[in-house]
């Protein structure tokens, strides 16, 4: 392990720890699934990387058994993989992969926007979203903004007004994230799209669901297309 790997782990644990809280007086290994797959979705732990039991267990809390059996949901999610005789590792996604997430994003997002009632709609999380990635893009803060476009998503399923839906989609924009940890340049993926969130968040509030349904479907497959064709054929990572 290098110096800096050294820096980023210790980094990545005293974030972890700061988690510590979220758990209360009844850690269970669901809880701890949901704080590994918002620090994946946030971009703590990057693809390839080899989690340690002892380590993340000690800076959350909780048991082996606990941890290891939120690794088993998160590997069920496709976030994470299991090497016999080596470990748990942050799992790499292929182009396949990408190509599926997107199928699955168009038909929950565009979804939720067609089947809105009649306006005015509720719009505070998308909101807060788009005016997070505006702050992050001022600061040239790329991965944050990253982390706003994410939950700018996550705020346009939730419209739909389902926990399921929320659910699922929190594990598809996991997902996602990790595609765009293995990009060289986060900036050129995130920062086109940051007016877009603000046109599509216009035409809500304008009331116009069927233009914002437009907007996303187009947006979804610029973005779509954009990823694929810069996407490494073989993305490097031990955990291939």
């Amino acid at each position: 392990m290098t110096p800096a790997d050294a820096t980023g782990l210790a980094s990545e644990l005293a974030e972890l720890a700061a988690d510590r809280a979220l758990l209360g007086r009844t850690s269970t290994a669901e809880r701890v699934a949901a704080i590994l797959r918002g620090r994946i979705t946030e971009g703590l732990f990057r693809p390839g990387v080899r989690l340690s039991e002892e380590r993340i267990g000690g800076a959350l809390g909780v048991s082996r058994n606990t941890l290891r059996e939120s690794f088993r949901l998160l590997t069920h999610e496709r976030l994470l993989v299991h090497r016999l005789n080596r470990g748990t590792f942050v799992r790499v996604l292929d182009v396949a992969d990408i190509q599926d997430i997107y199928r699955a994003r168009r038909l929950v997002e565009c979804a939720a926007v067609r089947g809105l009632g009649a306006p005015p709609y509720v719009l505070d999380d998308v909101r807060a979203a788009v005016e997070t990635g505006e702050r992050a893009a001022a600061r040239a803060d790329w991965q944050e903004l990253g982390t706003a476009n994410i939950r700018f998503h996550q705020a346009v399923a939730g419209l739909a007004g389902s926990v399921r839906v929320d659910d699922m989609m929190r594990g598809v924009l996991a997902e996602l994230r990790l595609a765009f940890h293995v990009m060289a340049d986060p900036r050129r993926f995130y920062e086109p799209y940051l007016s877009r969130n603000r046109q599509i968040l216009d035409a809500l509030d304008a009331g116009d669901a069927e233009g914002a349904e437009r907007m996303l479907g187009f947006y979804l497959e610029d973005s779509r297309r954009q990823l694929v064709e810069a996407y490494p054929a073989e993305p490097e990572s031990a955990a291939r």
